[in-house]
């Protein structure tokens, strides 16, 4: 890269030196012609050779570094071809008379430029030397210049010659250290600079490095709401790539940051709790997320506002584990009251129970009587049967934990559904174990339970019958590292309305006439204790499936 910037200068010097000399000499040559008293010393055939010389010589040049490849060697003979030059140029005009030992200058400054302190000094001395011996030969008549009445008529004494070279001799090496210092002093400011300039960029590498690492999104936008920077976390959160939203609108992309940068530019001094809030936005896959921002003013470094820095954060996962949490409470407040209320009446439905089967068996009843007695009897049970499901919603059911097979267990149970009233002979059952299907270490009782409440509901949920699909095998909840158990249960059912589907885990709560809302609450409920997962992918009118997670056994364990 060096030589290639050393080598275009060298054709610049190249064509600067044919250029001043056919300008120069060309005015010489004119004066001349219009009338020999202007310059009556210059000799025209010796200014032609000149210029023939000095056209030969850059042809030589231009052709040097064939022969010569050193770049360094190659200027050394340049300067010391173009001292020769200016020093017979000076002897054509007119030599101690001549006005044109200013050349020398020229030569001296560009050997500064290329070759450094110690080329500018060997040129300095070469010029020093050059018209010196030149001078020296003209007072000893040993040279006279090609046109010489002037220098016959010109009175000039040994004093005066020596006083002429020692003049231009200092001011060749005056001018020669000062191109020195000048050039010393330029490099030294294009290291500073070059220094100040890595400098700059380590530092804004540095602020863009720190920027895209944080794990908080950052967007500037300007004046007119046009988004200008947008960082990796922001990307990560919102799914837009920086290119997708680069000089676009935020109010077009995020509605609701639009409105929350109009609010906060409604006022000159926004106070904090105005620009700090929680909004909602979609995502680029249209999820919904729940963003905690913050908005201040972007400055240049007069101090002019220049637009706005947004910082924001994925509260999302902190809102959904807020819900959780306020959810387990309202169970955990739920199984306390469900705990009384078996308490409280259960011995008195035991008492009741018992008097009814007493009478039952001492009376002699009417057939209307009797029917009567039937219905206070399954009223009873299923009053009993509720007391349970409070229970098993409240508190683990009794059993010590150990390793199951969920493959027979889901066997057994699907046995069991076939002989339910909500059984339709035109259910067809998919069933899928993807081998080898992981053992867990749970409470028995607690995931049958689990199992028949999940093909319960799908069976419930295909009154006219469908396809009931049951999946079993290793899997990787969402947002998890390890491998669990993974089991689906899918119906071919009416689905799960959108306003009703984060519902349908609370207690209570059913979208069926007959329901009591206990069976996928105590389902959730079962997954919560055994540090599981549970999702419902469902569609009104496309069937629901329900996906559950459970932690595998150990090897160890197993």
């Amino acid at each position: 890269m060096l030589k290639e910037k050393t080598a275009t200068r060298l054709r610049y010097l190249l064509l600067s030196r044919v250029a001043i000399v056919t300008l120069l000499l060309g005015i010489a040559i004119f004066m001349k012609v219009k009338g020999e008293e202007y310059l009556p010393e210059i000799s025209l055939r010796s200014l032609s050779w000149l210029i023939i010389t000095s056209y030969i010589l850059s042809l030589l040049y231009f052709l040097l570094p064939r022969l010569v490849r050193s770049i360094q060697t190659n200027l050394y003979i340049q300067a010391i071809g173009d001292v020769l030059l200016v020093t017979g140029l000076v002897y054509a005009t007119g030599g101690i008379i001549s006005i044109y030992p200013v050349f020398y200058t020229l030569v001296i400054i560009y050997s500064v430029l290329f070759l450094g302190r110690r080329g500018g000094l060997i040129t300095a001395s070469a010029c020093s030397i050059g018209y010196g011996l030149l001078l020296d030969l003209e007072y000893y008549r040993v040279l006279a210049p090609p046109y010489s009445t002037m220098i016959r008529d010109y009175p000039f004494t040994a004093s005066y010659v020596f006083s002429k070279i020692i003049t231009y001799i200092v001011s060749f090496y005056l001018i020669a250290f000062l191109a020195i210092f000048v050039v010393e002093q330029e490099k030294r400011t294009r290291t500073l600079l070059r220094e100040k300039e890595t400098a700059f960029d380590q530092l804004d590498v540095l602020h863009r490095s720190i920027i895209e690492s944080v794990d908080t999104g950052i967007m500037t936008i300007n004046l007119r709401g046009r988004i200008k920077s947008f960082n990796r976390a922001a990307q990560e959160i919102t799914g837009y790539s920086f290119d997708e939203v680069e000089n676009k609108y935020i109010a077009d992309l995020f509605p609701a940051y639009g409105q929350f940068v109009a609010k906060i530019q409604a006022g000159s001094n926004p106070e904090p709790e105005r620009s700090r809030v929680e909004i909602q936005i979609e995502s680029r896959e249209k999820k919904p997320l729940i963003l905690g921002c913050s908005l201040s003013f972007l400055s240049d470094a007069a101090g002019k506002r220049i637009g706005n820095i947004i910082v924001f954060q994925d509260l999302t996962a902190v809102k959904k584990m807020e819900a959780s949490v306020e959810k387990n409470r309202r169970l955990a407040f739920i199984g306390e009251m469900a705990a009384g209320l078996a308490h409280e009446m259960r011995n008195p439905l035991a008492s009741i129970g018992g008097s009814i089967q007493v009478l039952n068996k001492s009376l002699t009843l009417s057939p209307g009587d009797e029917r009567l007695m039937q219905i206070i009897l399954r009223g009873k049970d299923q009053l009993e049967s509720f007391m349970r499901d409070f229970l098993l919603l409240s508190r683990p059911s009794p059993g010590v934990p150990e390793a199951i097979g969920i493959a027979e267990m889901i066997e057994e149970v699907l046995e069991s559904v076939r002989y339910l009233p909500d059984w339709r002979d035109r259910i067809v059952v998919e069933k899928s174990f993807r081998d080898p299907v992981p053992r867990i270490h749970a409470n028995k009782t607690e995931i049958r339970q689990l199992m028949w409440n999940l093909l319960l509901n799908a069976v419930q949920s295909m009154p006219e019958g469908g396809h009931l699909r049951v999946e079993a095998g290793s899997g990787m909840a969402e947002e998890a590292s390890v491998t669990c158990l993974e089991i689906r249960v899918g119906d071919s059912g009416p689905g799960i309305a959108e306003k009703d589907a984060p519902r349908i885990f609370e207690p209570f709560f059913t979208t069926r006439e007959k329901g009591t809302g206990m069976g996928l609450a105590i389902v959730n409920r079962i997954v919560e204790r055994h540090h599981g997962k549970i999702k419902v992918d469902s569609r009104a009118g496309e069937g629901t499936t329900f996906t559950v997670w459970l932690p595998c056994l150990r090897e160890a364990e197993r």
